[in-house]
This record gives structure tokens, sequence and C-alpha cells, in this order.
């Protein structure tokens, strides 16, 4: 009998499977290192084509298999145990970008940053912007729906998506759109389908292409850097700005261990070392009246109790702030060896008695906390740097972690804004939501993928989905209980 991998190098190629476990080494964990999870094999197509016809061979087979971009992901949701890791970063085309419609259509390997330099001369870019955006992909973008910095003004993924070319687990390939587009054949209206394959983690099946918006380049950009004596005047500044009227292209936060990380990186971007957090604001859009929003901004930074509040000069001085912003996850990996990062989103009211709490939680625990997020829409990251090797270390991190995810949810919040649900925070999903709910997602997700063999195991624990508990235990061994 031919074995999985020798059927899928006979579509790819040989030099495009791996099945060899020191070779797949390199695949089991993404951005969140403490997870770790190792493929039975590796397939990288690099075609439409080919593509299509993996996942036509994985069905054939009745294959469970994950799909992975860049691997950028902090949630263990491209993680395959076992399984097979379907790798998309070869397909990187750029298949239409039209100026005039302001829209490209990607193949889903091209890298998030691509995108917008291939707009750039025609003043155009691709608005969500995770951290990540040199090196995450379009895919990847679509399944998490990520977000960025920027989407407080411009949105997220599923607010520049237009259409996407799927195909589903059991190989029929599909068009999905927001049911409000015109189709070809003229008619309009519909199920938003695109709507629910975006952010479903790889549970519904694999982008072969997706069109997307682009957004003009606003016609000016200031950058002001606020710097404080209190996190929690920080995040009063915040609520002030917002509550002015005023909508900043982006408002993000750094707390002195973050920003003492960045200062002493290569990554280094000014910030004063001695403040206990920052305030990193961007305005844009048209130049008359934008210096208006600059000086109010200004006034109310001060107002909270800013120290001093800081206007880049030029193109180089913005771009030297948002670096230590974009690479402050990585210049925590000077502090420790791990790293553990959440997501949640909560009433951009309470971020200052949260933040406390943060604060109390991790001395309580002897970790150091870490906090860089997206401020304007309450999005919390806080991240604890840390030896996973050390089991005592460990423990009273993830103990932390769940306290204040705990303490999240008790404030109105959600366990995530923009990294996804994956393996990590599967414990929260019955804390955050009803029986009936889970239940619903598990119908909606058997729509897609009756057999649940498109990335299992994650964002809804099996235990909870009454209907489909037996299919995926049968179908893949559960065990009484446990989540696939």
């Amino acid at each position: 009998m031919t074995s999985l991998a020798a059927q899928l190098g006979r579509i790819v190629g040989d030099a495009h499977v791996i099945a060899r476990a020191t070779q797949l080494l390199v695949y089991r964990s993404d951005a969140l290192p403490g997870l770790q999870r190792a493929p039975a094999r590796a397939v990288f197509p690099g075609t439409r084509d080919e593509l299509i016809e993996v996942v036509r061979v994985l069905a054939a087979a009745g294959a469970p298999f994950v799909s992975r971009g860049a691997g950028t992901g902090l949630s263990g949701g491209a993680l395959a145990d076992d399984i097979t890791l379907l790798g998309l970063h070869r397909l990187k085309r750029i298949l239409a970008l039209d100026p005039i419609a302001r829209t490209a259509t990607v193949e889903p390997g091209v890298v998030n940053a691509a995108l917008t330099r291939a707009g750039a001369p025609h003043r155009l870019h691709y608005a969500p912007d995770p951290s990540s955006q040199t090196a995450c992909t379009i895919g990847g973008n679509i399944a998490e729906n990520a977000g960025g910095p920027h989407c407080l003004k411009y949105g997220v993924t599923l607010d520049h998506a237009i259409r996407a070319t799927v195909v589903l687990p059991s190989g029929e390939v599909v068009i999905l759109d927001r049911g409000d587009v015109a189709r070809d054949d003229g008619t309009q209206g519909g199920y938003d389908l695109l709507g629910a394959f975006v952010g479903s983690e790889g549970c519904f099946g694999v982008v072969v292409d997706v069109t997307v918006r682009l957004t003009p380049d606003p016609e000016r950009v200031c950058t002001l850097l606020a710097d404080f004596t209190r996190v929690r005047d920080a995040a009063d500044a915040t609520s002030r700005i917002i509550a002015a009227g005023i909508m900043p292209a982006a408002l993000e936060l750094m707390d002195q261990p973050t920003i003492e990380a960045v200062e002493s990186s290569v990554y280094a971007a000014g910030y004063p070392r001695d403040a206990a957090a920052v305030l990193l604001i961007e305005v844009d859009g048209a130049a008359a009246g934008l210096d208006d929003d600059v000086w109010a901004v200004e006034r109310l930074c001060r107002a909270a109790g800013a120290r001093t509040v800081r206007v880049a000069h030029d193109a180089a001085e913005r771009a030297r702030l948002w670096l230590g912003r974009k690479k402050a996850f990585g210049a925590m990996g000077r502090v420790a060896p791990h790293l553990v990062v959440q997501d949640a989103v909560v009433p951009r009211s309470m971020l200052a008695e949260l933040l406390d709490d943060i604060a109390a939680i991790g001395d309580r625990h002897r970790v150091r906390i870490c906090n860089v997020f997206h401020a304007g829409d309450g999005n919390l990251h806080p991240n604890i740097p840390y030896n996973a090797h050390n089991a005592d270390e460990s423990a009273r991190v993830h103990a932390a972690m769940t306290e204040i995810m705990t303490r999240c949810i008790a404030a109105g919040g959600t366990i995530t804004g923009e990294h996804g649900v994956g393996l990590d925070k599967l414990p929260y999903m019955e804390q955050l939501f009803t029986a009936d709910t889970l239940d619903a997602m598990c119908s909606l997700r058997a729509v897609f993928d009756p057999e649940r063999r498109a990335n299992p195991g994650k964002v809804v624990p099996v235990r909870a989905c009454r209907e489909w508990h037996g299919v995926a235990s049968t179908r893949h061994g559960a065990r009484a209980g446990e989540t696939r």
C-alpha cells in the first residue's frame, strides 16, 4: 500500500514533503514556544492545483491536517499533533492588483507587508498590520482575523476581505463572499459565508486565494509619544482621547518592563527608560485640521498626567518609534528564553483598574509581567517572559495567566481579540460561553467540515459539543472528555 507521504510527493515533488522527525522539529511550535506538538509529516504545495489535489488526497485517506502559513501565531493554532501539516508559504503570488477598484487578489502565502509594498506605487496600502507583518501571511491573517495597531481606525482583516476561493476539507472548491457582493451571474445577496470563514482558525478549510480591499495612504500622518510616571495615568489618557471624539489611527500602551526590554535591544526606539508607561499615538487624514487633533491629543495627555509629549518630526523618527512597538515581543527574548502572551479584550473604561489587578497578580505569583497592547480598543497583551524548563516557574506563570484571564472575563471582557483561541485558550471557552453557544459553534463547523479533519483539537472543546462528540471520538480516537 502506498504511504500517504509518497502520494503527496507525487503531487508536489518529493523535495516538498518532509517525514523525517529531525526535519520536522522546526514545525513543533508557533510563536508561542511553550506549546509544542510534533507533526507526522509536512507537505508544501507550490501551485493552486497542487494545493487542491493535496486536500483531496487527504480527504480520500480520511487524514486530519493543519494549515500553516509563517507560523507567527500566538495561540498554538497551527500545531499538528501527529497529523499532516499543510504548509502554504510557497503560494505567494499577488494574482491581481487593481488601483482603480483598490483591490488585490493574492495567494495565502503572500506576506502582509509585501502586499503594502506592492500597493505603494499607487499610494495604497493593506491596512491590517499585525506586529509580525514583515513575516505573517495573508492566509494566516484570514484564519485568525488579524488586527494590529491600526485596526482601531481601519478595522481588522474581516473589514478588508471581499471574496475568497476556498478548498473545503472534502476537496470541494467554493467561492465565499460577504453576501452583499454582486456575483458574475448578476445575482446578489445571501449569507455572509466569508464572515463565518474569516477567523475560523483553519477549522473550516484552506484559502486558495483571497480578494482584499486596499486603503488609500493618508494625506498626512503625525505620531506622538507621551510618557507617564503612572500606568494608570496612561490608561486614563486613552479614555480621555476617545471620549473627546478623536479617533486615532493607533493608540498603543507600553509599560516600564516592556520599555526596558525594547531599549536594551537592537530595536531601541528612544523611549524614556524611567517612564512607568508610554502611549504611542498616531493621527492621520487630511492635512487641513490635523494639527488641531495633534494639539488636542497633547492637551488631553498632559491633563491625564503626561510628563512629556513628543511629536515625531519626520518619517525616520516615526519609523523608529514604531519599530520599538512592533518588535517589542522579539525584544523580550533578551529577558528570558520563553514567553507566554495573552490577548484579552476588556472595556476601555476598565483598563486602569485591570492593569492594577494584573500588576498585583504578577507580584503575588512572583512573575514579571510586561504589558504592550492596543489601548485604544482595550485589547490587552500581558506577556510573561520565563524559563519553561523550570517547573516551579512554569507553574507560577500558568497560575498567573489563568488568574488574569479569569479576571478579564469577570470584567465583561473576552479571551481573544486577534491571536485566536487555538490550543492556548481552550480552557476558557466553557467559562465564557454557554453549552448552547458552544454547540452552535460546533454545528457551524460541521457545515464546512463534518468529519472535523481540519485543524482538529482547536478552538472549541469537543466535550462541549453534544451532537459532534461521538463523531469526533470515533473518527479520531478521542478519549472521553478529551479535546480534539
